[in-house]
Parts: C-alpha cells; structure tokens; sequence
C-alpha cells in the first residue's frame, strides 16, 4: 500500500468538501481522492475545486478506496451501508464514520460484519480548519489505522481520541453542539450592548474578535481557563462586578443543565438512528 492510502467519501456535502481541501492542504495528491454523490452539482463542483475523482456509484469509491469515509445524512445511512455491504466485504477497506448518533455496532451490522470502523464527531468549524473531532475506533483497529483516521481529521483541525465509544455523546454535548452556544453567548452579548447604545455592527464585531481572541489566549496558554479568568478579573473592578452577576444567577448550572440535555438527546438518536426497523 502506498504511504498515501486512496481515501473515498460517500457524500459530497460540507464537511466532506472540508476534509477533501483540508488533505489537499497537507500534500494529499488529487489522484488518491474519491467522492460519490447522487447531486451532480456537488460533485461537478469538488471536481472543478479540487481535481479528484468523482462518481455516482458509491460501489466505484468502495473499489477504489482503501479509507472510506461515510459522510451521508444520518436518516439515509442505513440504507447507504446496506446497499454497500457486499463491495465493503469485498474490499474490506478502513470505514471512518462523520455519521453523527449511529453507533460502530449499528454501521458494522449494517456493511456486513467484521468491518474495521473509527467513528468521529467532528463540529462545523471544521468548514473553516478549526474544527474539534474525538474520534473512538473498534476492536478491530490497528495501531496504523488509528494514525491514518486521526491524520484525515486532523487535516480541519484538532483530533483526540476517547477510550469508549458512549463518550462521543458527552463530546456531542459539548463540541459538537458547542459552536452554537458561542454563538449564543455572542448573540446575547450584541443584544446587551446595542440596548446599552453601541452601534450593533460595532457590538457584533467586537464581540467576535473578543470570542477569537480570548479562544486564541487559551490554546496558546498553559494555564487552566479559571486562571486566565483570574488574571483579568482585577479586585472591584468592572470584570469582577461581571462575573458576580454572572455567578449569582447560575451560570455554571445552567451550562451543565444544557450540557446534560443534549447528552441526553445524543443518547436518545443514537438509540433511534441505529434501529433496523
């Protein structure tokens, strides 16, 4: 096999699109990507983009690829795996799930068995190379597998790894739902200071290089985000006074009451999605 392994996507949407500019990025050559698609347009389009091969046979990409990465709508992958599965067990290529709420047990039933599968949760910031993705694999994954499926989602971003696949819903809960209660706490924050006079593109724009900025803060920093919080919060100053509102009206239970629901909702789909029925 060559040091650059022929990866396929089934499905042609966004983050397909992300990670296919994300491989090109890193040196991936053109000629070892596939992507299958029913919409012609998407396809036509990441031909014209990028230069790889394109089909509407999801069988062709299975042939061809030694990484397939499934990156359909959750409600169609059933039938996506099903009509897959003869090819898949011929091939027996490295399965990489973006599927969100399908289990590994679910997907592998439905290709046929004994399939080797990395299911991720990746997030939508992924569209623009900052996206988080923990990824959790099977039984059956080597040690090299697991490096080639962290090096395809590493190409949008950050890729850790959780040691039980039921974790991805707490990652559900809280990366891949995430991005919008940022965008949430932004919305909230325009809306203060418009009220409070600030012209609201001012208000939006300062908001978003603050959110940038204080995210950027804690990547490069060593220390714990509630000693970067500490160290501007300055005794009776403004930030303080912020902070005490903030507490006293319970902030951080009402972010683990969220946090909780959609971990309970991740637990629901996953349960709904991967019937056969």
């Amino acid at each position: 096999m060559s040091k650059q392994p022929t990866v396929g996507f089934i499905g042609a949407g966004n983050m397909a699109g992300s990670l296919i500019a994300g491989l090109l990025a890193d040196g991936y050559n053109p000629s070892n990507l596939w992507a299958a698609d029913i919409d012609s347009d998407k396809l036509a389009s990441l031909r014209d983009r990028f230069g790889i091969h394109t089909t509407s046979d999801n069988h062709e990409v299975v042939r061809q690829s030694q990484i397939v990465v499934l990156a359909v709508k959750p409600q169609v992958l059933r039938e996506v795996a099903q009509g897959l599965a003869p090819t898949v067990q011929r091939q027996t290529p490295l399965i990489i799930s973006l599927v969100a709420g399908i289990t590994e047990d679910a997907i592998d039933r439905w290709l046929g068995g004994g399939n080797d599968i990395v299911r991720c949760m990746p997030n939508t910031p992924a569209l623009v190379k900052t996206g988080a993705t923990a990824l959790h694999g099977n039984d059956r994954i080597s040690a090299e597998q697991r490096s080639r499926a962290e090096a395809v989602l590493r190409a949008v971003g950050l890729a850790v790894w959780v040691d039980r696949e039921e974790l991805l819903d707490v990652v559900t809960a809280l990366s891949g739902s995430g991005p919008a209660y940022f965008f949430l706490f932004m919305e909230a924050l325009e809306e203060a200071a418009a009220t409070m006079g600030l012209d609201p593109g001012t208000a939006r724009l300062l908001a978003q290089q603050t959110a940038l900025g204080s995210a950027r803060l804690a990547m490069e920093s060593d220390e714990a985000p509630a000693e970067l919080r500490r160290r501007v919060t300055s005794p009776g100053g403004t930030t303080e006074r912020a902070i005490a509102a903030f507490e006293q009206a319970g902030f951080r239970n009402l972010v683990s009451r969220a946090l909780e629901a959609a971990h309970s909702r991740a637990g629901e789909l996953s349960v709904e999605l991967g019937s056969d029925r």
